[in-house]
């Protein structure tokens, strides 16, 4: 990147015997740390509280964001792929207080590798829930389940037509039991609407390249079958985390140079570790780019004659872990209604044709990279509502900020001291409503690293992109823990490229997979 070559600090806290590797046999992995001689930054509650509430990404009018903080290099389909990939590499069930006596003992109990465990379980031998059944044979084969949503009366005000038109049952909800309970291997991937459906669309990822491969490829069968077709949408799964999402968070480019020279910073000897300073800090990027509301579909989006704005409430009732069947709605809907199944035109820049797009027609951007999280992650549920001291466990920026002093993160300006960057000043952390306060409660010269991070993307990219340390951590953690997987493609086959049909031959982005895949918006436009 061209902002480290500019520094000429050493690099300090690598010395070979704190470099981190868990590799007993059997263990399931665990959380470590980059720099393990730095001092961890401490601040009290009150300080992080004030820095928590100057976080807030205020709406411009009623519910709607000010599109000023849009990032339009970055659609907000990758907000919750981002959530998914999270969900792929870390499970922590360790209570807080064992993680603040010894975070780097904590266990991760998903592989830190971009294996799609999260997808696959350990098979359908071993996890034959997840998996299609033959129907005469009652075998399961190497398809995985798909559920269904249910028909959905569809009355738009202020059209209100008779007969009501109704948009029918579709096969685009996660596979559930008759509670409604997913049957994923990773309930947190239906705790909103939008993750929920990108697990979905993973699956039927999965099911089209398993049919294809059936069709090409009659030398292969049975448990043959399923492992060539994990493998093939294991790899261009890896392929998409690299070169397409990293990336974008990133730059261009960032992923070849580092693979050519080498990681610096996040070094093994044999099995990759989680780094808290990714998991608990730089990878928590994602909270920045949440949006208040999102044009779902043609029923759920902003503009007028919708049946409702598709708020970021609204993601979180439609599902089954978070919402549908503990919440407001009670059990009313133990399946998804078909007029919330996604338009993934709105997700991700399929370059639709102007002649598909609606007149409610909007592609959805992800918040930029930025200290402003959005107001609902500020007042998350079940919270007293008010500006009392219970209220801080309920906004997810104070959560963010003191989880990194608990488990001993250190500074921004400490991990970039060890990278040999030059650090923020407190002038340029001071910079905004939101630095003011940061320097009022003694943040300028040292900074909690996961807000840092937010500032550095703002200073140097205008949050279009995450800043030098945070982009080399990111990049650095991902590349590793796919070079660290003994089945992945740069293990397997470093000169591997993407075979399936993608824009650009050789490359593969989620834009290619949705439509690879073939359900870019399966609830149809606008009748007329």
């Amino acid at each position: 990147m061209a902002e480290i070559a500019q520094h000429g600090h050493g690099v300090r806290g690598m010395k070979p015997e704190t470099l981190h590797s868990f590799d007993g046999i059997g263990d399931p992995g665990k959380f470590g740390v980059m720099f393990p001689h730095l001092v961890p930054l401490s601040a009290s509650d009150d300080a992080l509280a004030a820095l928590a509430k100057a976080m807030l990404d205020a709406p411009l009018d009623g519910d709607e964001p000010d599109p000023k903080g849009d990032n339009h290099n970055i659609p907000a389909g990758y907000t919750y792929l981002g959530q998914f990939i999270d969900h792929d590499i870390t499970l922590d069930t360790t209570p807080l207080d064992q993680q603040m006596a010894d975070p780097k003992a904590t266990t991760n109990f998903r592989t830190p590798a971009l294996d799609l465990d999260s997808l696959y379980g350990d098979g359908p031998g071993i996890h034959p829930y997840l998996y299609q059944r033959h129907p005469d044979t009652l075998q399961t084969i190497g398809k995985l389940l798909i559920g269904h949503a249910s028909e959905s009366a569809d009355v738009q005000p202020p059209r209100k037509p008779e007969p009501p038109i109704t948009v029918p049952a579709l096969d685009n909800d996660l596979p559930r039991n008759q509670v409604g309970h997913a049957l994923i291997f990773d309930e947190r991937n239906d705790e909103n609407l939008a993750v929920a459906q990108t697990h979905l669309l993973m699956l039927k990822f999965h099911n089209k390249v398993f049919d294809r491969l059936a069709a090409n490829r009659p030398d292969l069968t049975g448990i043959a079958l399923f492992k060539e077709a994990r493998r093939i949408v294991t790899w261009h799964y890896q392929w998409i985390v690299l070169f397409d999402f990293v990336e974008r968070l990133t730059e261009p480019g960032l992923i070849w140079k580092i693979k050519a020279e080498g990681r610096r910073f996040y070094r093994f000897r044999q099995r990759p570790y989680m780094p808290a300073e990714f998991a608990a800090a730089c990878y928590r990027l994602g909270h920045s780019m949440v949006r208040e509301t999102y044009s779902h579909n043609r029923i759920f989006n902003p503009m007028p004659g919708a049946l409702a704005n598709g708020t970021l409430n609204l993601l979180f009732l439609f599902t089954g872990k978070s919402g549908r069947i503990d919440g407001e709605l009670g059990q009313g809907f133990p399946t998804l209604p078909s007029n919330w199944v996604i338009d993934w035109r709105r997700f991700y820049d399929l370059e639709t044709p102007q002649a598909e797009k609606e007149a409610n027609f909007a592609l959805n951007f992800s918040r930029r990279l930025d200290p402003f999280i959005t107001k609902e992650l500020h007042t998350l549920p079940g919270g007293p509502g008010d500006n009392s001291v219970a209220a801080r466990e309920f906004n997810l920026a104070f959560r963010n900020l003191r989880r990194g002093v608990q488990i001993g993160l250190p500074s921004g300006q400490a991990i970039c001291r060890a990278m040999g960057l030059t650090p923020l000043t407190a002038k340029q952390i001071g910079a905004g409503p939101d630095g003011k306060v940061a320097v009022e409660q003694n943040f300028g010269e040292e900074t909690p690293l996961w807000y840092y991070v937010l500032k550095e993307a703002q200073h140097y990219h205008k949050g279009e992109r995450l800043g030098p340390m945070a982009s080399t951590i990111v990049a650095e953690t991902f590349l590793g823990m796919v070079h660290g997987d003994h089945e992945s493609f740069l293990w397997q086959r470093s000169d591997w490229k993407p075979e399936l049909p993608s824009k650009i031959p050789g490359h593969f982005t989620m834009a290619d997979l949705v439509r690879f895949v073939g359900e870019t918006h399966p609830v149809g436009p606008v009748p007329q």
